[in-house]
C-alpha cells in the first residue's frame, strides 16, 4: 500500500523560497553563518582560548584561530567522549559519527550536536527533497518509501550517556518519527552491524514495499540489488520496483557505477550526487544533468577554500567565496555547528559554477600519486577508468593504484588492481586506453610518460571478485561509507592486496 504525503510533498515545494533567499546571496549567508556560530561558541573552553567574544570580522577569525586537523581537536574530543560539555561547542553533545577513515585503523568521532542536526544535516535534506520536486513537479517520491542503506551505531563505553556509530545511523536514531513513515527499512534493520546479514535483512524486508527511491554507496547498493534479483528471480531492478524513480549516491565518484546500476535497474529514473559527511551535508545535485553540486551556504557551516598549493605550508592561505575560480583544484576549511574550527576536511573540490556556486569533488588531500611531479588526483583516474571500460566493454567494481618506484632495472610507473564486473574484450588495449587518457586529463603525467623516460606504461592487475571486501574486512572497515582509496602515493595498501590476488594482465 502506497503512503500517500501531500501535505509532505506541499511543505517540500514551500521551501524553495528560503533556499533562493541563501541561493541568491550567498555571501551574505556565510557572513551570517559565522557570525552565529562565532558567538554561540565564546563561553566554550575552544572560544576562550581564541577570544571569540572579540572576533567580529571574517579576518580577526581567521588572524585568530588556527587551521587544525581532526589530530589537534582529538583531545578535546577525547574528554567530549569521557562526558565533559562546553568544550567546543555551547550546548550538550551526546552523539559523535565514527568514521575510521580509509588510510589507518584509527577511528575518528565527529561531534553531532543538536544544531548540526537539525540546521545542517536535516535542513540539506528537506533541501534536496525541495529541489527535486522543483526539476521535477510532477514526481510520486513521497507516495512510496525512501530505502537507505546506512551504517550502524553502539553504545560508548567509556560514557554511558554518549553514543556513536556511522553518521547514517546517528541520523536514523535521531529523525523525527514521521521520517520512519517514509522509509525503509525499519529502523532495527538499518542500524545492524554485520554487513553481509544486513544486506539479507534488507532484501528480505524491502523486496514488497513501494520503493521509490534509494540511497547509499554504490558498491553496497550493487550488492543489495543483486541479492534482491537472486531472491525474487526478476531480471531488474525495475521489475521488483516499477516505481522506482531516484537513486542518490555519495563517497566515490559514481561514474564508474553508472553503467552497472543502468542494467540492473533496466529502466530510466534519475541519478543525483550528494556531497554530505560526518563532518556536515556539503552540497548537492539539484537535478540529473548539472555540472556539479549546489553549495549550501545557509547550513551551519562556514567555507573557507586552501589551494592545494598551499597544503603543507606553516601558514597556508586561504580565500572565500569571492575569490574562487572555476577548475581549480582547493581543499574546504569548514567551522560549524557542530564544533568544528577552521578544521581541514581533508577533500580537494573544484568550482564547475560561480553564479550559483557549484562545486565537484575532484579527491582527497592524501590519495593523489605524485610520486613523479605527475600530480595525479581522483578525478583524473575515474575519467580513465570510465573511458578504458568504454571502449574494451568492461565493467569495473573498484580500483586502486600506486607508484612503482625506479630500480636499478627499470624507471617508475603506476600499478593498478582493477576488480572488474566484466573483463576488457583486449586488456591491453584496456591498458593503452587508460594511459592515453591520463596523458589527454594530465598534462603533467603525459610529461613524465614521454617516450617512457620518467614513466613507462602502466602494470595492471585482475583481482578476483571481492578481494577488496575482503580486505576491509580483514581491517574492520567492511560496510558503512567504508571504501578502498583508489590512489596512494606510497605502496602499503597496494602490497597487501598483492599478496592477496596477483593475476597479471600485462607488462611486469
Amino acid at each position: 500500500m502506497k503512503i500517500l504525503s501531500p501535505t509532505i510533498s506541499a511543505l517540500a515545494r514551500m521551501r524553495q523560497w528560503r533556499i533562493d533567499a541563501w541561493k541568491n546571496n550567498p555571501l551574505d549567508a556565510q557572513r551570517e553563518v559565522l557570525q552565529h556560530i562565532v558567538t554561540s561558541a565564546q563561553y566554550t573552553e575552544y572560544g576562550r582560548k581564541y577570544n571569540f567574544s572579540k572576533l567580529f570580522t571574517v579576518r580577526e577569525y581567521k588572524n585568530a584561530v588556527p587551521i587544525v586537523s581532526y589530530e589537534e581537536l582529538k583531545p578535546y574530543i577525547d574528554r567530549m567522549l569521557k562526558g565533559e560539555q562546553n568544550l567546543l561547542w555551547n550546548t550538550p553533545v551526546y552523539w559523535f559519527a565514527k568514521s575510521s577513515g580509509t588510510t589507518n585503523d584509527r577511528s575518528k568521532f565527529i561531534p553531532i550536536t543538536d544544531e548540526s542536526l537539525e540546521d545542517c544535516h536535516y535542513k540539506a535534506s528537506k533541501d534536496v527533497l525541495s529541489l527535486y520536486y522543483q526539476y521535477k513537479p510532477d514526481s510520486a517520491l513521497l507516495t512510496g518509501k525512501g530505502l537507505v542503506i546506512g551504517g550502524s551505531h553502539n553504545i560508548n563505553p567509556v560514557n554511558a550517556e554518549a553514543q556513536f556509530g556511522d553518521l547514517s545511523a546517528v541520523l536514523f536514531q535521531n529523525s523525527p518519527f514521521w521520517a520512519h513513515w517514509l522509509r525503509t527499512p525499519d529502523l532495527s534493520i538499518a542500524i545492524m552491524s554485520e554487513w553481509e546479514r544486513k544486506i539479507e535483512k534488507i532484501a528480505e524486508a524491502t523486496i514488497k514495499e513501494v520503493v521509490t527511491s534509494v540511497s547509499g554507496v554504490p558498491t553496497w547498493t550493487l550488492v543489495l540489488f543483486k541479492r534482491i534479483l537472486e531472491i525474487t528471480g526478476k531480471k531488474t531492478i525495475g521489475e521488483v520496483w516499477p516505481d522506482l524513480e531516484l537513486y542518490m549516491h555519495g563517497g566515490v565518484s559514481f561514474t564508474p557505477y553508472k553503467e552497472q546500476f543502468q542494467k540492473l535497474i533496466g529502466k530510466e529514473i534519475n541519478y543525483l550526487e550528494m556531497y554530505n559527511a560526518s563532518e556536515g551535508f556539503f552540497a548537492a545535485q539539484t537535478s540529473p544533468d548539472e555540472d556539479g553540486m549546489l553549495l549550501f551556504t545557509d547550513h551551519g557551516i562556514f567555507y573557507e577554500f586552501m589551494p592545494v598549493s598551499e597544503y603543507g605550508k606553516k601558514n597556508p592561505k586561504t580565500i572565500g567565496l569571492k575569490e574562487v575560480e572555476v577548475g581549480k583544484n582547493y581543499a574546504p576549511i569548514i567551522s560549524t555547528n557542530g564544533g568544528l574550527w577552521r578544521y581541514l576536511l581533508g577533500d580537494t573540490i573544484q568550482f564547475t559554477s560561480l553564479k550559483p556556486f557549484h562545486i565537484k569533488v575532484s579527491g582527497r588531500l592524501k590519495h593523489y600519486i605524485n610520486a613523479f611531479g605527475e600530480e595525479i588526483i581522483i578525478d583524473n583516474s575515474d575519467k580513465a577508468i570510465t573511458i578504458a571500460s568504454e571502449k574494451t566493454n568492461a565493467v569495473v567494481i573498484d580500483y586502486t593504484a600506486a607508484p612503482v618506484f625506479f630500480s636499478d632495472k627499470s624507471n617508475g610507473a603506476h600499478e593498478w588492481l582493477i576488480e572488474f564486473e566484466k573483463e576488457p574484450d583486449d586488456f591491453l588495449k584496456f591498458v593503452n586506453e587508460l594511459d592515453s587518457t591520463l596523458k589527454s586529463v594530465n598534462s603533467d603525467y603525459e610529461a613524465k610518460r614521454y617516450k617512457d623516460i620518467a614513466l613507462r606504461l602502466p602494470i595492471v592487475h585482475a583481482v578476483a571478485k571481492g578481494t577488496f571486501n575482503e580486505w576491509l574486512r580483514n581491517k574492520g572497515k567492511l560496510g558503512g561509507q567504508h571504501k578502498i582509496p583508489r590512489l596512494s602515493n606510497e605502496r602499503t595498501l597496494i602490497d597487501e592486496l598483492l599478496e592477496m590476488n596477483t593475476t597479471t594482465f600485462v607488462n611486469k
